[in-house]
């Protein structure tokens, strides 16, 4: 089998560590078992397993009790929560021109029902000033929801930031960690966040089908829950729990998938964030200057390493992305991805829409020797 070149780890990690792998597999050969739904040895091994990710995930986003961890499905899930749980007529929400479908779309739907949406301007690389932000708030400002990082340019937000200004107004902050969990240090009191959503399936290494939500103390009281039913606790009442994490967790958990997801986060700390950032920066670095000298190549982004995260989009002159795309894929075994990538606000902002781009997404297991070749490839197909 000829190698592939994966270089669409902003949609799903890939290759796994082995680490996550062997963890899902012991589930089933050892467990199988549900948490909280028994009594007997390996429902209770099954529970052990959920609890020691929810630590596992506390430890590395600085939160300081276990039992705020939700598990998920997904990032978009968790913004579900956050978004539909949270909002009602009349309130007035903050958002930027760079976020991702799993943003926008929730928030539509609400600006339907009577909720006041601004959404802050941003630059064509994807930057936004957080003084903005703040000249936007309202009175009857409720929350500000801002992706970390975008999927389109990996243009990095200013997040601490515009977290304390949401602070010091008493605004709702929450981050779209889609992007960055496991790639930049995250810390939920240093960035004054109150609301997180990540994933599972990328920069974690865990499985699809996995993430989670954070949210500060106090907030439970305040977010519905967007699912009710079974959650193994007070199975003598018919009224749906009002306490953390079983508010938001009605039904049976992924525990497979969240055993992989303690194993990839146990992959991430002990190959270190700083490690996994600083390879990845090289490598982007490697990259925007090779295509950047290509006459016919349009990179899009602010263009540095150290501003974004390991994705880079592209057009070629005259060439449609998808059939760019294509043939990366059929001739050259690189995968990436074409098109709007489920951001058409960022597209419209960096000037892409509706032809949208090529997006190469770096990860941790590629090498210098990967990038050439794409670069390579690129190269050949201009010269066409």
């Amino acid at each position: 089998m000829e190698k592939i070149i994966y270089m669409d780890n902003a949609a799903t990690s890939w290759p796994k560590p082995e680490e996550t792998i062997k963890a899902m597999a012991e589930y089933f050969h050892s467990i199988g078992a549900s948490p909280g739904r028994s009594g007997h040895r390996l429902s209770l091994d099954a529970g052990r397993v959920v609890l020691d990710a929810r630590e596992s995930v506390s430890e590395l986003f600085g939160i300081k009790s276990l039992l705020r961890v939700v598990f998920t499905k997904n990032a978009t899930e968790s913004l579900n929560i956050a978004i539909a749980g949270l909002l009602k007529p009349g309130d007035h929400v903050i958002t930027s021109g760079m976020e991702h479908n799993s943003v926008m779309r929730p928030l539509r739907v609400m600006e339907e029902s009577g909720v006041e949406l601004s959404i802050i301007p941003c630059s064509l690389s994807g930057e936004m000033d957080p003084e903005d932000v703040g000249r936007h708030i309202k009175k009857n400002t409720r929350a500000i929801y801002l992706t970390h990082a975008s999927n389109v340019t990996g243009t990095i937000m200013p997040i601490a930031e515009t977290g304390k200004i949401a602070r010091e107004k008493g605004v709702i902050f929450c981050v779209d960690a889609a992007q960055t969990a496991g790639v930049i240090p995250i810390d939920v009191e240093e960035m004054f966040i109150d609301i997180l959503a990540f994933t599972g399936h990328k920069a974690l290494f865990g499985p699809q089908g996995t993430g989670g939500l954070y949210m500060a103390e106090g907030l439970e009281k305040e977010i519905c829950p967007i699912m009710t039913g079974g959650t193994g606790s007070r199975s003598e009442s018919e009224e749906h729990p009002d306490f953390l994490p079983d508010k938001y967790e009605a039904g049976t958990a992924n525990v497979i998938g969240i055993a992989g997801l303690n194993a990839g986060i146990r992959f991430v700390r002990s190959v270190g964030i700083e490690s996994i950032r600083k390879k990845e920066s090289e490598l982007t670095a490697i990259l925007v200057e090779g295509l950047r000298s290509i006459p016919e190549v349009t990179l899009y982004g602010c263009g540095d390493a150290k501003k974004q995260t390991s994705v880079v989009s592209f057009n070629i002159s005259g060439m449609d992305c998808a059939r760019v795309a294509m043939a990366l894929d059929e001739e050259f075994n690189i995968m990436s991805r074409p098109g709007l990538q489920c951001a058409p606000a960022a597209h419209r902002t960096i000037g892409t829409f509706s032809a949208g781009a090529v997006r190469l997404s770096l990860g941790y297991f590629l090498e210098k020797d990967d990038i050439q070749a794409v670069l390579s490839a690129v190269e050949k197909l201009v010269q066409r």
